[in-house]
């Protein structure tokens, strides 16, 4: 479980890919405070698992789902990446509940630069955008973010200059993929209001019960 509050921006210093799946080794120093192999990493706001520690960079292995469901699949060296570890218990809680299991990928369409902040508009799947709510919490590459405006093609959400230095967001491109994970409560209350689907109802009614009801 991640907060949404980044870290450190490491960099893809090697992606060794497979037919679908890839190993990646990112650099970082502050990130490996304290972390051990088997420690979950926020990678861009996916969920990943150190396999290796060095001085100065870790290993993680993505397997074939993730990168058909992520933007990591995009990944090459030198790009930059948003780092999170794991939320420790008595940690603040600066963002939001993240779990680092994204729902899907959405793309930049436009950025615009208003007094000291910056709009960033990013459009998705209508699946993922049903979750999503002004004034709600949303996660993007790994920054929980605010939502400041949505319908139902595109979202708007408006970063501050101190998001702008300690996050990768913002060096992105209209075009670019960047990975959605909407806040988790919408998607429980969702799944515990919808009915149950009805059990296919049975005719008990035959010859016997017709006669033993004065039918026949």
């Amino acid at each position: 479980m991640f907060t949404g509050i980044i870290e450190e921006v490491g960099t893809v210093k090697a992606v060794i890919k497979s037919t679908k799946s890839a190993k990646i080794i990112i650099g970082a120093s502050r990130i490996l405070e304290g972390t051990k192999n088997g420690d979950s990493i926020s990678t861009n706001g996916v969920c990943l698992t150190v396999t290796e520690i060095y001085d100065n960079s870790f290993t993680v292995d993505v397997m074939a789902e993730t990168m058909r469901k992520s933007s990591l699949s995009g990944l090459s060296q030198g790009d930059k990446v948003n780092l999170e570890r794991a939320l420790q218990v008595g940690d603040r809680l600066g963002g939001h509940m993240v779990s680092g299991h994204i729902d899907g990928t959405g793309t930049i369409r436009n950025t615009q630069k208003e007094d000291n902040a910056v709009w960033v508009t990013i459009s998705a799947d209508a699946m993922i955008l049903r979750y999503i709510i002004p004034k709600g919490s949303i996660t993007i590459d790994g920054i929980s973010l605010t939502v400041a405006y949505v319908d139902d093609t595109i979202f708007k959400v408006s970063i501050i200059p101190h998001t702008k230095e300690v996050t990768t967001l913002l060096n992105k491109k209209v075009g670019d993929y960047v990975n959605l994970e909407c806040d988790l409560v919408g998607k429980y209350i969702e799944k515990l209001l919808k009915p149950k689907e009805k059990q296919e109802e049975h005719c008990n009614i035959d010859l016997e019960f017709l006669s033993r009801n004065g039918f026949l």
